[in-house]
């Protein structure tokens, strides 16, 4: 009884823990271009590649802030790596000097703002955002 009292904590939050990520894999999100072209689509390979620095066709991606919601169910679903290990990796790169991270958005109505002011810029978006004309859906999560 003593075991079980001691390690009862720890239980709850890798309990919790497990509960959010089976959470965040039910959600869908949208991934978004303002490309000009309305036949353009990615990969997940192709996606996770430009949001952790590579280049695609010119295309620039921008994420929400840390710590959103919608960021973790997208580096959940996508890129495939938790929050931290992102952080780490961009940490990295800045004081190398090799890449620096997308740039940062604090809500959807300024995702759609930006991605509509950008040119080739590449967002997420929750599954059912209505979007504006000019900008096309490339990927969708499962």
């Amino acid at each position: 009884m003593g075991i079980l009292i001691r390690y009862l904590p720890l239980l709850v939050l890798m309990s919790s823990m497990a509960i959010t990520q089976v959470t965040q894999a039910r959600e869908s999100v949208l991934v978004v271009a303002n490309s000009g072209e309305s036949s353009l689509q990615l990969s997940k390979s192709e996606l996770r590649n430009l949001f952790m620095g590579g280049a695609i066709n010119g295309l620039s991606p921008v994420e929400f802030e840390p710590g959103s919601y919608l960021r973790k169910v997208f580096n959940t679903q996508v890129i495939g790596l938790p929050e931290a290990r992102i952080q780490s990796f961009w940490a990295q790169m800045k004081f190398s000097g090799r890449s620096v991270p997308p740039s940062n958005v604090s809500n959807i109505e300024e995702m759609l703002t930006f991605l509509k002011e950008h040119k080739s810029s590449v967002g997420y978006l929750p599954e059912g955002t209505s979007i504006p004309k000019g900008l096309t859906v490339v990927y969708v999560s499962i």
